[in-house]
């Protein structure tokens, strides 16, 4: 477990964080804080909020009801809504733990028993309360802290996204494992590498561009590259690039300001005359009349 230590640092993120969205769940958070020395006793209570606590270092035993776990760094305990539980820190050893409370509400009805999800491990009273399956919580409380200290500009929505992996990874740490088996969404590689060619084009229009670049952009030689450009596209880069070009200098005649050489400049044509050639071929008039008809001549 990557530096557990640093969940130490969590700080009380009362006004910093109170809320936020998990999925259709609303995370509210009331209590943050964390132990550390000397030896300490949290005596039986309860709490109509979620508790957790994950220890960063020594040991120490944790009660729920009947039942007494011994506890140390590394493992996450939780205490579910209404459940009667004391945390008792060894004094050899003292337990040093991060901890966090919240309720969870749905936005939508409430998730019926055959309904499981990365929540049923808050959800369901018959769950585990101890795990050391704890994913990156120690890294997001890590980074939690990070937001905290010092805050500034954009820490709410660096807080609200923490918040949300935090609740997420909480549960998953008790839920069990079918419950959060999930199918992957679909992802068409080869569509996501022809966008991301067009993005390179599109982003490039004033500059040279050459095949071996855009190749160069999704870590593809120049054969293959153009082969799937030109298997997804029907045409091929260069074909692409001019069009695209040439679209955008139709656009930018409709301004009366810029001058045809600055369009053509602008489109990645340092000569006039071939920015004019190619522009009749393609939209059947010259850049001037393309203006003087305030571009309806295709229609």
């Amino acid at each position: 477990m990557a530096d557990v230590a640093g969940a130490g640092r969590l700080p009380d993120l009362t006004g910093l964080l109170d809320t936020c969205q998990v999925g259709g769940f609303r995370a509210d958070f009331v209590s943050w804080g964390f132990y550390t020395k000397p030896a300490w006793r949290n005596y039986w209570h309860r709490h109509s909020f979620h508790e957790v606590c994950l220890a960063y270092t020594g040991a120490g035993r944790f009660s729920v009801g009947g039942e007494h776990h011994d506890v140390g760094t590394g493992e996450v305990f939780l205490a579910r809504p209404g459940d009667v539980h004391e945390i008792e820190s060894s004094r050899e050893d003292p337990l040093g733990i991060a901890f966090w409370g919240f309720t969870l509400r749905s936005g939508r009805e409430a998730p019926g028993p055959d309904e499981r999800g990365w929540w049923s491990g808050l959800t369901d009273p018959a769950g585990p309360v101890v795990s050391r399956r704890t994913g990156s919580l120690a890294e997001v409380v890590t980074a939690l802290a990070g937001y905290a200290d010092p805050v500034r500009s954009g820490y709410d929505a660096g807080l609200a996204g923490l918040g949300a992996a935090l609740v997420v990874d909480t549960a998953r740490a008790f839920a069990n494992e079918d419950d959060l088996q999930v199918e992957p969404p679909p992802r068409d590689r080869p569509s996501q590498v022809v966008a991301a060619m067009r993005r390179h084009l599109a982003d490039n229009l004033c500059r040279p561009v050459r095949v071996r670049d855009v190749a160069a952009t999704v870590h593809l030689s120049e054969r293959h590259a153009e082969r799937l450009f030109r298997e997804q596209t029907g045409a091929s880069l260069m074909a692409t690039l001019r069009r695209m070009r040439l679209e955008l200098a139709a656009a930018l005649l409709l301004d009366a300001g810029p001058t045809v050489t600055e369009v053509a400049r602008a489109c990645g044509y340092p000569d006039v005359r071939a920015f004019s050639t190619a522009f009749r071929q393609l939209h059947g008039h010259s850049p001037l009349e393309h203006r003087a008809r305030s571009g309806t001549l295709h229609l």
